[in-house]
């Protein structure tokens, strides 16, 4: 069962990967976090935004949901505008990180 929510019928190739990634990540904390944000938000994401989430997705899960839940602090060469849209989303999505 892959969680999501979200068809992803009416979306390029490269954006099925993604969705499918978001929700195959290898830890069911990481697919809640990952998968919740990519199902809300995929139909807006601009090319930089959806380039963004291809290198997010190469990142450890250890280090991005240390990162994402606050626990570390995000390296500079790792910050980014998709990163703290995934962050903000959990902030305010009730239940989202817990």
């Amino acid at each position: 069962m892959s969680g999501t929510e979200r068809s992803s019928a009416d979306l390029e190739p490269r954006r099925k990967r993604l969705l499918f990634q978001s929700w195959h990540r290898g830890t069911r904390e990481m697919d809640l976090l990952l998968g919740r944000f990519t199902d809300a938000t995929i139909g807006d994401w601009s090319e930089d935004e959806t380039a963004e989430m291809e290198a997010l997705l190469r990142v450890p899960d250890t280090e991005l949901y240390r990162w994402i839940t606050g626990q570390d602090e995000i390296p500079d060469n790792h910050h980014s505008a998709m990163l703290d849209k995934v962050i903000a989303f959990h902030k305010s999505t009730p239940g989202a990180m817990g």
